[in-house]
C-alpha cells in the first residue's frame, strides 16, 4: 500500500498538448506576390520633325480609331524642315521605317510558321492520347506551346499594324520637307492613331515648337492586359511558363484565374519595406477570364498573385508545427499510448502549412503540433479537447 501511495505521488502528470492527424489530402506549392496590372500592348506617339504643335484637343480616357483618329497636327514654321539635312534625315527616317516593317514582317512569318507547325503537333498528340499512345501530361505541353505561338502570332502582328504606321508617319514627314509644295494648307503634318483604344497619358498639350522625337501622347487598349508580379530569384526558378495562377483581391467579387507566360531571364534589386536589398525577377502572367468578367479592372491596379508550382490530388501530408530540425534533420512527436515518441521523417514539398511526407509516418499517426521545451521523447502527454 505504501509502495503504491509512492508511485502515484511521484508519477509525472501528463503534459498537455494539441495534436493533429497525419492525413492524405490534396496538396498545392504556391508563390504567393502582390502584381500589378499594365496594358499588353501601349504605344508612345512621338512627332517626326521639328515644328509646330498645334494644341491638342483630347483628354486622357477619349477614345481612338487606328489610322482614323487624329491625334495632332503640327504645322511647317520652322525654317529648319526646308534645309537640305532635315531633308537627308526625313528620307533616312523613311528607309529605317521601311526596314523595320520588312523585319516585321518577316518575324511574322516566322511565327505562324511555328504556329502551324504547333497546331499540327498538338493535333497529332490528340490522336495518340485517343488510342492511349501518349499521357495527358504530354497533350498538356502541346496545348501550352500552341497558346504560347499564338500569343507570338498575335505580338507580331501587332509590330507589323505599329511599324506600318510610322513607314507612313515618316513618308507624311517627308513630304513636309518639299519646298516645292506652297500651298500652306498642305504643310500640316496629321499625327493618327496608330492602333485602336484609349488615351493613356498626354505629354504636351499646349501650341509650341517640339523637337523631332518628342513624346506627344500614349494610346493602348485598357482591356488588354497582362499582370507582372516581381518575386523572388529563389522562387522564380520555381516556376515556369504554363504555371496557373490564383488571383485574389482585386476588387471584384469573385477571383480571377491566370498563367504565367513569362519568367523574365534577368533580374533586379529591389528594396524591401524593412530596407533590405532584395533580387527579384518579373513573372508575366495572363489573364484567362473575359474581358466582361473583370470590365473594372485597368491599367496600374493592384491584385494578389498566388501561382501554383506544384500540386498533387492525393499527399500524405504532416503540419508544419508539428515539425523541427535536430542535426539537419527533420523529426516530430508521434503522440504514441500516451506518450510523445521522438521519429524522424523525411520531407519532401513543403508550401508553409504542410509538408510532404516521404518516410518516417503513416496515415492516421497523431503528432503533436507546436511542441515546447518541456517535450522529450517518452514523456507522458495528454491531448487537449
Amino acid at each position: 500500500m505504501i509502495a503504491l501511495t509512492l508511485f502515484v505521488a511521484l508519477r509525472r502528470p501528463p503534459i498537455l498538448v494539441d495534436a493533429a492527424e497525419v492525413r492524405r489530402a490534396p496538396m498545392l506549392v504556391q508563390v504567393s506576390e502582390d502584381g500589378q496590372t499594365r496594358i499588353r500592348e501601349r504605344y508612345v506617339v512621338s512627332t517626326p520633325l521639328t515644328g509646330r504643335l498645334l494644341r491638342v484637343t483630347y483628354d486622357v480616357g477619349d477614345p481612338v480609331i487606328a489610322d482614323k483618329t487624329v491625334l495632332a497636327r503640327m504645322e511647317a514654321t520652322d525654317p529648319t524642315l526646308l534645309d537640305p539635312r532635315a531633308v537627308a534625315q526625313a528620307k533616312s527616317r523613311v528607309g529605317a521605317a521601311e526596314r523595320k516593317l520588312q523585319a516585321a514582317k518577316a518575324e511574322l512569318a516566322r511565327v505562324e510558321a511555328m504556329l502551324q507547325f504547333a497546331e499540327r503537333e498538338m493535333g497529332r498528340m490528340r490522336q495518340l492520347v485517343a488510342k492511349n499512345a501518349a499521357s495527358d501530361r504530354e497533350l498538356a505541353e502541346n496545348e501550352l506551346l500552341f497558346q504560347q505561338r499564338t500569343e507570338e502570332v498575335r505580338a507580331a502582328g501587332f509590330a507589323v499594324d505599329i511599324a506600318e504606321y510610322e513607314l507612313e508617319l515618316e513618308r507624311d514627314a517627308l513630304l513636309l520637307t518639299d519646298p516645292d509644295r506652297g500651298d500652306s494648307d498642305e504643310m500640316e503634318l496629321s499625327i493618327k492613331a496608330p492602333i485602336d483604344g484609349r488615351i493613356l497619358r498626354i505629354y504636351q498639350e499646349s501650341t509650341t515648337v517640339v523637337q523631332a522625337g518628342s513624346p506627344l501622347m500614349e494610346v493602348g487598349d485598357p482591356t488588354d492586359l497582362e499582370i507582372v508580379a516581381d518575386v523572388l530569384s529563389r522562387d522564380a526558378v520555381q516556376i515556369s511558363a504554363g504555371n496557373p495562377v490564383h488571383l485574389k483581391r482585386w476588387g471584384g467579387e469573385v477571383p480571377l484565374d491566370g498563367r504565367v507566360r513569362l519568367v523574365e531571364p534577368s533580374g533586379f534589386t529591389k528594396l524591401s519595406a524593412l530596407g533590405v536589398e532584395e533580387q527579384r525577377v518579373n513573372v508575366i502572367i495572363d489573364l484567362i477570364n473575359p474581358r466582361e468578367e473583370r470590365t473594372q479592372l485597368g491599367d496600374g491596379f493592384r491584385v494578389d498573385c498566388e501561382i501554383t508550382v506544384w500540386q498533387s490530388p492525393d499527399v500524405l501530408q504532416v503540419p508544419t508545427s508539428a515539425l523541427f530540425r535536430t542535426e539537419e534533420k527533420w523529426q516530430v512527436f508521434v503522440v504514441q499510448d500516451s506518450h510523445a515518441k521522438l521519429t524522424e521523417v523525411e520531407i519532401g514539398k513543403n508550401n508553409g502549412r504542410v509538408a510532404q511526407v516521404i518516410a518516417g509516418l503513416d496515415e492516421g499517426i497523431r503528432v503533436v503540433t507546436h511542441p515546447g521545451d518541456a517535450i522529450e521523447d517518452g514523456v507522458p502527454v495528454s491531448e487537449r479537447e
